[in-house]
């Protein structure tokens, strides 16, 4: 996938890790992103870390327990960390621009929620012409009221493959694929 490539890791934060609000497949999750991460790294691409921050008094406010980043991701000197007040990491951060200044084009997507944030930043890049690959088994949610989170996991992967766009398709594969996608000369 060469060094145009960046992976965004959203919102993998201790806050929404709870005993109260279990994700699906937490670990594994977090072991794949470890390794896409590792793979990007490797063959040059970016490491983007977004981070929500939320208002005094929220689990999110900055600084605290629950705003830190899982302490189980591996992180490393040289990858960003993009923070954000809204669903959409693009809306009023740094993001495009730390994309842009190391001319990122194609997006790795993964973290947490697949139903909020995820999905918001997947839909606010395909507007702003990224070719994405979505790591299939890189997302987690939790359980809704009305579906369970493996449901939910799996009617949006299949959504982002059906998404209309009249320059890009989103590509929606599992994390060993990406990988060796990242392994294959530009």
């Amino acid at each position: 996938m060469g060094p145009m490539t960046g992976l965004l890791v959203i919102d993998m934060q201790a806050g929404l890790f709870t005993p109260e609000t279990p994700r699906y497949d937490a670990e594994g999750v977090v072991a794949r992103i470890n390794v896409v991460a590792d793979a990007v790294r490797r063959y040059g691409g970016t490491v983007v870390f977004v981070q929500h921050d939320g208002p005094p008094g929220d689990t999110f406010e900055p600084g605290t327990a629950g705003w830190q980043l899982l302490p189980s991701l591996e992180r490393k000197p040289q990858d960003a960390r993009v923070r954000k007040t809204a669903c959409d990491a693009f809306y009023r951060t740094e993001l495009g621009t730390t994309l842009d200044a190391r001319n990122v084009r194609r997006l790795l997507v993964t973290g947490c929620a697949t139903d909020f944030c995820v999905d918001t930043t997947i839909r606010a890049a395909l507007s702003r012409d990224y070719e994405i690959v979505i790591v299939a088994d890189g997302h987690t949610t939790a359980d809704r009221q009305h579906v369970d989170a493996k449901s939910l996991i799996q009617h949006h992967n299949w959504l982002w493959r059906e998404l209309i766009h009249p320059k890009m398709r989103i590509e929606v594969i599992p994390a060993t694929e990406v990988i060796a996608r990242l392994a294959e000369p530009s």
